[in-house]
């Protein structure tokens, strides 16, 4: 059998469900506009099925879902180098998962600990979408022979699956079908801290809005919301090795290496030895010079839904006619006569 050549292909994803924030950017939206070249195709999604998985009030889903839009836009995602849709106007996403729902197995499922966090001791009440819903992010990437995935540490068990899959169709089939996709995990804060508490992710759910900067938040939110972030009294190191048990000060450190293009340690061979009365002015500086452009474009794409929803109307078009082919062969790969796209 020979190997396939898969054209080089980015796919990612995002749940919309409300309230972005510097963790969704830096560990994101940042990296998908670093990754719009040329050279690769990208594509970006709004992964409102998955969003369902658990219950979602339809007006607040229909808001997310164009917030989220806006800001893969205002990050500078580009929608004529960058393919942009809702993943609920691509059918190809659904269809392909009940066939990886049929190649994956029950074992594989449990093991997920995304659906043992989430669904606890009330396995028996979650939704079967809950339990299933790695075999349809599958799908998302492979609908599209999907080359490279750019994810946080926390889904790289789910994409590690999406792999297994791959590998069990492929020879299940004797085929050389699905490419076997590489996880892109890199950068200095692809995993941002709660501002209040180093040691917790920063998340839309913590009660305290001093948590997290989130990417509606204007000029003044954000520099004060710096400002007030917790740290320790003792003065930056020179040295990675002096934020080993600092989580506070490691974090705010990650955060300007990442809005700077800097690696952590060149943050602190410039920065060491300055106390934090300092350093955090010069970090609210960086943060609103960065962050408050793309929450006023945000404002001013939400005020044109109609713009929007044109948008992504069009980018499921240019979605589906990557993934329509795809999903057609793969359904004569399995033997379904006559199963024609529309």
């Amino acid at each position: 059998m020979t190997e396939t050549k898969f054209t080089p292909r980015v796919f990612s994803g995002i749940q919309p469900s409300g309230n972005l924030h510097l963790g969704n950017y830096l560990g994101a939206l940042k990296r998908f506009v670093d990754m719009q070249q040329p050279e690769m195709e990208t594509i970006y999604c709004m992964v409102d099925l998955h969003a369902i998985t658990v219950w979602q009030d339809p007006k607040e889903l229909a808001h997310s879902t164009r917030e989220l839009c806006a800001g893969f836009i205002a990050a500078g995602l580009d929608p004529e180098m960058s393919i942009l849709f809702n993943q609920s106007q691509v059918p190809e996403h659904s269809q392909l998962a009940w066939i990886f729902n049929c190649v994956a197995r029950m074992g594989w499922m449990q093991r997920m600990t995304q659906w043992k966090d989430k669904a606890g001791k009330n396995q028996q009440n979650a939704s079967l979408g809950l339990f299933a819903y790695p075999s349809l992010m599958a799908a998302d990437i492979l609908t599209y022979h999907a080359t490279h995935v750019p994810v946080g540490e926390d889904q790289k068990q789910h994409l590690e699956l999406t792999r297994d899959i791959a590998i069990k169709f492929n020879h299940d089939y004797g085929v050389d079908f699905f490419p076997i996709t590489e996880p892109v995990i890199e950068g200095a804060a692809t995993r941002v801290m709660s501002l209040r508490d180093g040691s917790k992710k920063m998340s839309k759910s913590d009660p305290s809005d001093m948590s997290r900067i989130n990417m509606t938040d204007d000029a003044d939110t954000i520099a004060k919301k710096i400002r007030k972030a917790k740290t320790d009294p003792d003065a930056l190191p020179s040295e990675i090795d002096g934020l080993s048990e600092r989580p506070e000060a490691r974090n705010l450190v990650n955060i300007y290496a990442a809005l700077s293009e800097l690696t952590p340690e060149q943050v602190l061979a410039e920065m060491g030895g300055k106390q934090f009365g300092e350093f955090k002015p010069m970090l609210a500086e960086l943060a609103v010079a960065k962050l408050a452009p793309i929450s006023s474009e945000m404002a001013r794409l939400m005020g044109e839904e109609a713009e929007i929803d044109q948008i992504l109307a069009k980018g499921a078009e240019k979605a589906r006619a990557i993934a329509a082919p795809i999903l057609q062969h793969t359904y004569e790969i399995v033997g379904m006569v006559g199963a024609k796209q529309g």
